[in-house]
Parts: C-alpha cells; sequence; structure tokens
C-alpha cells in the first residue's frame, strides 16, 4: 500500500508541475500535416505557413482562410529533405535549402526563382531579404555566405572558427546576424564584411534574432544563457529569466513593435518574454508528434499575429495559436 500511494503522490506532484508550467491557453489548431514535417516556417505576421516533409511537396498554406494556397513541388530533382526555410520579413519571398543545395521562390507566384548548389559544406541554416535576392547561409564549414543573387557578389564571412548554426538578415539585407560554435555571434555588414558587434558566450551559440527594424539583437547559447542586445551599441538589453537548468532554442521572433520575444524549442515549448525585463509571459507546449519515442516535437518557427497570439509551427505538421493568460 505504501508504495502505490507514493507512486501515486509523484504522479500527482508531476501532473501538478505541469499545469503550473503552461499559462494561457491554445486558441487556435491547424493539423496540416501531422505524419510529421523535415520544415515549417512561418510569415512575420503568422498567417502564412511554408511547410515540407518526408512525404510530400513543399506547400503554401494561409493559417487565416485555413486552406492550402499552393503546392510548390519539390526543391530538386532528386526531392531531397528541406531541412531549412524562411519567408521574408514582407511575405513576397522564401528560401528552402536541403543539406547542399537551395531554392528560392516567389509566393505571389508560386514559382520558383531558381536552385543553386553548395559546395562550401552543409547547409545548417538560411535567411532572405525582402526583395528575394540577397540571402545567407550557415554553413557547416565555418563560413557565413552572403549572395547577392541580383549582382551575383558572393561574400564569405569568415570570422567564425567552427560551424555556423544560426542566421538572420535584416530586411533590407545590409546586415546579417550569425552565431556559431566557436562561442560567437557577430553582427556584420554585408557590403563590407566588417564587424559591428561582437558578442562573446561561454557555450555554443545556437539561435539568433534581428528585430525588423534594428532595435535588437536575441543570441542564446547551448546552456542557459539566452540575451537580448541593443543595436548598434551592444549593449545588454535584458536577460531571459529562464527557470529550466537547460534552454535551447530552435526559434526566436521579436514582435513588429520590438517590445515581445516569442520563442521556440526542440522540446515542445513556446514561450513569450517581456524585452525590456527578460520576464516570461506566457509559456505553452505544443503537441507532440505521436510517432517518436518518447512523443516531441521541434518547435521550428514562431510568430506573433497582429491581435497578439503567438503562433508556432512544429516538426509534428501541426500550428498552434497560444493565448496568454491577460489576453
Amino acid at each position: 500500500m505504501p508504495k502505490i500511494r507514493h507512486i501515486v503522490g509523484i504522479f500527482i506532484l508531476l501532473s501538478g508541475l505541469t499545469g503550473c508550467w503552461q499559462s494561457g491557453k491554445e486558441a487556435q489548431r491547424w493539423s496540416i500535416h501531422p505524419e510529421g514535417a523535415t520544415s515549417f516556417s512561418l510569415s512575420r505576421d503568422g498567417r502564412f505557413a511554408l511547410l515540407a516533409s518526408d512525404e510530400t511537396d513543399i506547400v503554401l498554406w494561409d493559417l487565416v482562410t485555413n486552406q492550402q494556397l499552393a503546392e510548390l513541388g519539390p526543391q530538386d530533382p532528386n526531392a531531397n529533405p528541406v531541412v531549412v526555410s524562411h519567408i521574408s520579413d514582407n511575405k513576397r519571398y522564401a528560401i528552402t535549402a536541403t543539406a547542399q543545395n537551395f531554392a528560392v521562390w516567389d509566393l505571389a507566384w508560386s514559382q520558383s526563382q531558381g536552385l543553386w548548389s553548395i559546395s562550401d559544406g552543409i547547409i545548417r541554416d538560411a535567411a532572405i531579404s525582402n526583395n528575394g535576392e540577397k540571402l545567407v547561409l550557415a554553413m557547416s564549414s565555418g563560413k557565413a555566405l552572403f549572395i547577392d543573387l541580383g549582382t551575383g557578389r558572393r561574400l564569405e564571412f569568415l570570422a567564425h572558427r567552427d560551424k555556423v548554426n544560426a542566421v538572420a538578415i535584416s530586411p533590407n539585407g545590409a546586415y546579417v546576424l550569425s552565431g556559431g560554435n566557436d562561442h560567437h555571434a557577430y553582427f556584420w555588414d554585408t557590403e563590407s564584411g566588417q564587424i559591428i558587434n561582437d558578442f562573446a558566450y561561454d557555450q555554443r551559440v545556437k539561435q539568433v534574432a534581428l528585430h525588423r527594424e534594428g532595435q535588437y539583437a536575441f543570441v542564446s547559447d547551448g546552456g542557459n544563457r539566452a540575451v537580448i542586445w541593443s543595436l548598434p551599441s551592444g549593449e545588454k538589453v535584458s536577460e531571459l529569466d529562464i527557470f529550466a537548468r537547460q534552454a535551447i532554442y530552435a526559434s526566436a521572433r521579436f514582435s513588429d513593435d520590438g517590445r515581445q520575444l516569442a520563442t521556440g524549442t526542440p522540446s515542445q515549448r513556446v514561450e513569450l518574454w517581456d524585452v525590456q525585463s527578460g520576464e516570461n509571459i506566457g509559456r505553452w507546449q505544443a503537441l507532440a508528434q505521436p510517432d517518436t519515442r518518447p512523443p516531441s516535437a521541434v518547435v521550428y518557427d514562431v510568430a506573433i499575429d497582429p491581435t497578439g497570439r503567438v503562433i508556432s509551427g512544429t516538426s509534428a505538421g501541426i500550428a498552434q495559436a497560444w493565448l496568454t493568460d491577460a489576453q
């Protein structure tokens, strides 16, 4: 009997902790491809979703009308899995990438602008500017590779001394934030390649994000250090008040006004933070992919829609909208 009581007590405690962890509630759900996705990106306002999976081609989805807008087809003739995607700030263009090639898409016309192969290493992340011509790739070779498709100009940013894990580009393509295994994140000019800010960390930098108007940068490492920096001064604005022993972020995005930051983790967590204080103002757990053991899901992308809801897109092929307690 005592053993049974002990087990029941642990179950009640764990249930209570789970309930305390999640704040707010799910407002809406879109099961776009519940069999799972290899990449999932959202537009800045959370309206459009670009999703790829092993079983289907790349699809563009309108979350407001809840319908598929276009099936873009496979990225390359061999139907290699798309592992990275990003929608431009103005929602007009997107970049998708496999390990060794990338494609640019005009989403207004649902057409490919071309396919390019890369021999510099494995593509680990990608981002594209508003004109669909300026883009940056994070490479396993330690390069952050900036390309202007309009002019053919190519700039190899070589400051990193190890794999580059994450990149973000300003809407006009003039600036890039890159972070890598060398424990550094660099904010640099794409015209000259000159470093504007060097953010040094104790562990590998895993995630970066830029505010669309260039006010802030977000940089997080493989431990529990996640900092919001002011640009271009490089001064610390706040550090996220993380309650977990280790917090690795798979996605991050600032609100348009720069007051909030949404984040997603490789373990289903979706969170909302106050930029100035670093305080947590919302946390939720996204749906897991059923066929994973143990059940889990990577939060590939997050966005904040015009009503203030946080939108998440995960490896489970599902998008969800979240409300805070205040909403």
